[in-house]
């Protein structure tokens, strides 16, 4: 008898165990990694096999074992090095495997992914014009097909070959057909020229480096740290070639989708087997990309975060570009993995090289780098040596004083008139979108606020409110739900708002927005930014996804409006935030021959982020934000646990943290060499979510595995009511 144990793919935390099946005859191929049909309780549900072995009878269970029903899948979906790392994964981030398996599928449940199929058509022997004289359209079809090798079903249309022809050569032999799968690409016209240049002394010195291991196939992590433009993208395609030329294959990630079209269309030049996946393809387009890369079309997987989970084998180098920034971190749903996390042990996995790159480097990785742990490479200069832009910052107080009441400063807009005069282009940054940031009433000062989530609703210009967080629309107030006042006052700056600014003060100009709102669809950051890269438009804003990674040649301009608002929030990463954003921002003014000018306006203007932001200092503002770090025991002189409790009564889920937090100051605080730190309960920062009231434990520590032990202990890990977030972004 054959039976199988299977990873049932259920949600509950308290189901982390692998039940037992039967394996029925016609069944008896599957082995470790299919998808499968099983009886659970009184439903059918499915599962993974993590294991498939024969026994001699079934009498050693207490029980009577049920049959597996079928299978998902024409073949394993997870290879073994797949289950290893959803082995590891699982274990790590304390979450069930089910979870962690999820992760390397096309949706979040299991679905069959049918591809479908197409005739093509093909010549099925040779033919002689001479006896096709008085059939002209069989000839005119005979002779397209001999030149283009096929034809699909669906471009006999393009080409007026009527089926009458189609059938009439199928039956005389001349030609033949046969069913294909169809296997979309979403970026198959993404195509670009193959430049030629020669490669700055930098850019050969990083790739040498990385190169000898990519070609020895051991691992090695790389930090490279470039200022913008000085080519770390080409860097990644060279390398690329070094990892292919030696059969091996390549994942390159980016924080968002915003970037994906302009990496592809980079490396499209050069290789023809790129791939790309993100969360904006259906599951259909997302299935059948696994289907090529599982069957070894694809070489090259380009995507956000959730790229590292295709089923590619045989990976010889993994690159993290823009690696500090905070949408690599999972933290919605379970396993609230961080994708550097993930390439680094993935990539040791792999026995391939993992490169992070990135103009601000996190302080995490810089840290690792200083002490070692990563190679450290670093390229000072932009290609060709143009220069960085000059940075100018605004103290927008002053700017009150004198009378200006725009969101535009008095410099900013003089500048983006010369600029327009000159015929060249803008970016402007405002990391806020919709027309106001909150709706409050002037007589009790209470804010409109999400029903679900308690955060501030957000006003847009079609006259709804919006929660940016659980996406609920509601219409704004007459009068105010709290004290029945109709003096309700909208506050704040946002793109819709500043739309209307620029359009007021620039009549002429020529400008469009990128934000969420205005991005709809796979590829709305394309469209958007194709047409501003044919100067269709003179001004581009929008929220940070402008400011990261465009290489526009037209662009001599750029404001970041309000860089110093990211220091009003209580979190530790606030001046790494504020700092990044500034550089990168400032980084996409005079990347061709034309020089760069930037406008930073700010309230806070001595802060160090803005200081060093303005004058583009990684290494300064490092000497200043580490031994603040130090101080206060946060990263990277230590990895954070968050631990959220959840329950509908809040004393429930006060008491419940309370009693952890005592369990660990007697057992982990008091008798442990290593330093640990525990904070709280204190709310969340949503402190209450769809009826649920949430408290949150910060845990601090210099020994991760210590604490991971004490979470096992207590069980926590397999309780719904509580959520585990290794390595979070934010502390509340």
């Amino acid at each position: 008898m054959i039976i199988a144990e299977v990873c049932v793919n259920v949600t509950a935390n308290n189901i982390q165990q692998n039940f037992t099946y039967i394996v029925p005859e016609h069944l008896k191929f599957l082995s470790a990694g299919w998808r499968v049909l099983i009886p659970f309780g009184a439903q059918n549900i499915d599962g993974f096999t993590i294991n498939v072995r024969e026994i001699d009878d079934q009498t050693q269970f207490e029980f009577v074992l049920k049959e597996i029903k079928g299978v998902v899948d024409d073949e394993a979906w997870f290879t073994p090095e797949m289950m290893s790392e959803a082995r590891w994964l699982a274990e790590f981030y304390l979450c069930p495997l089910s979870t962690a398996m999820r992760l390397f599928m096309p949706g979040r449940r299991v679905k069959k992914i049918s591809t479908k199929c197409e005739r093509v058509l093909t010549l099925a022997r040779d033919f002689d014009a001479e006896n096709f004289k008085k059939s002209p359209a069989r000839l005119k079809f005979l002779q397209i097909i001999k030149e283009r090798g096929e034809i699909w079903s669906h471009e006999l249309k393009e080409f007026k070959i009527s089926s009458t022809v189609v059938k009439n050569l199928i039956d005389t032999g001349f030609i033949k057909a046969e069913q294909r799968k169809i296997l979309r690409d979403s970026y198959s016209q993404i195509k670009s020229a193959e430049k030629t240049f020669n490669l700055t002394a930098e850019q050969e010195f990083a790739i040498k480096n990385v190169e000898k291991f990519i070609t020895a196939r051991k691992f090695q992590g790389f930090l490279l740290h470039g200022v913008t433009g000085s080519g770390k993208t080409q860097v990644y395609i060279e390398l690329a070639k070094k990892t292919r030329q030696i059969g091996r294959r390549v994942i390159i990630l980016v924080p968002e989708i915003a970037l994906t079209s302009q990496i592809v269309a980079n490396f499209r030049a050069y290789f023809s087997d790129v791939a790309v996946i993100h969360s904006r393809l259906s599951i259909e387009e997302r299935g059948e990309t696994f289907y090529r890369i599982r069957n070894g079309e694809i070489g090259i997987v380009i995507g956000a975060r959730s790229a590292l989970f295709t089923p590619i084998e045989n990976v010889g180098l993994i690159v993290m570009d823009e690696e500090q920034d905070s949408s690599y971190k999972q933290d919605k749903i379970a396993p609230r993995y961080h994708a550097r996390v993930v390439a680094e042990k993935f990539a040791e996995f792999h026995n391939s090289a993992v490169v992070f790159g990135s103009a601000t480097p996190s302080l995490e990785n810089f840290y690792r780098a200083k002490r070692g742990n990563l190679i450290y490479l670093q390229m000072p200069q932009r290609v060709l040596n143009n220069p960085l832009p000059k940075v100018e910052c605004i103290d927008m107080r002053g700017e009150l004083k004198a009378g200006n009441r725009s969101v535009l400063s008095r410099k900013l807009l003089e500048l983006l008139k010369k600029t327009l005069a000159d015929k060249n282009q803008a970016i402007i940054l405002l990391n806020r979108r919709g027309w106001s940031t909150v709706v409050m009433c002037r007589a009790c000062g209470e804010i409109v606020k999400c029903p679900d989530c308690g955060l501030p609703m957000t006003y847009h210009a079609d006259g709804q409110l919006r929660c940016h967080h659980c996406e609920i629309e509601s219409i704004p107030p007459t009068f105010c739900p709290n004290c029945g006042s109709k003096h309700i006052k909208f506050l704040g700056t946002g793109t819709e708002k500043l739309e209307r600014a620029l359009k007021f003060s620039l009549p002429n100009a020529k400008i469009i927005r990128m934000d969420k709102d205005s991005t709809g669809g796979k590829f709305g950051h394309k469209k958007i930014l194709d047409s501003f890269a044919k100067h269709e438009f003179d001004i581009l804003f929008g929220t940070q996804m402008v400011a990261k990674g465009h290489d526009i040649s037209g662009v001599t301009t750029v404001g970041v409006l309000n860089a110093d608002a990211a220091l009003s929030f209580s979190n530790f990463r606030a001046a790494e935030t504020c700092f990044a954003l500034i550089t990168q921002a400032a980084g996409r003014a005079g990347r061709a021959d034309l020089p760069g000018k930037v406008i930073v306006q700010a309230y806070d203007v001595n802060s160090a982020a803005i200081r060093c932001g303005c004058a583009q200092n990684y290494e300064k503002f490092y000497e200043i934000e580490l031994p603040q770090r130090k101080e206060v025991f946060f990263p990277p002189f230590c990895r954070l646990v968050k631990l959220i409790f959840t329950s509908t009564k809040e004393e429930k889920a006060k008491s419940f943290a309370k009693e952890i937090r005592k369990a660990f100051r007697s057992e982990i605080a008091k008798n442990s060499t290593t330093r640990h730190e525990i904070f709280g309960p204190i709310p969340a920062a949503i402190a209450k979510f769809r009826e649920e009231y949430r408290f949150v434990l910060l845990i601090k520590s210099s020994d991760l595995q210590i604490i991971r032990n004490f979470i096992l202990n207590h069980d926590l890990h397999k309780k719904n009511d509580v959520i585990i977030d290794i390595d979070p972004i934010t502390t509340d």
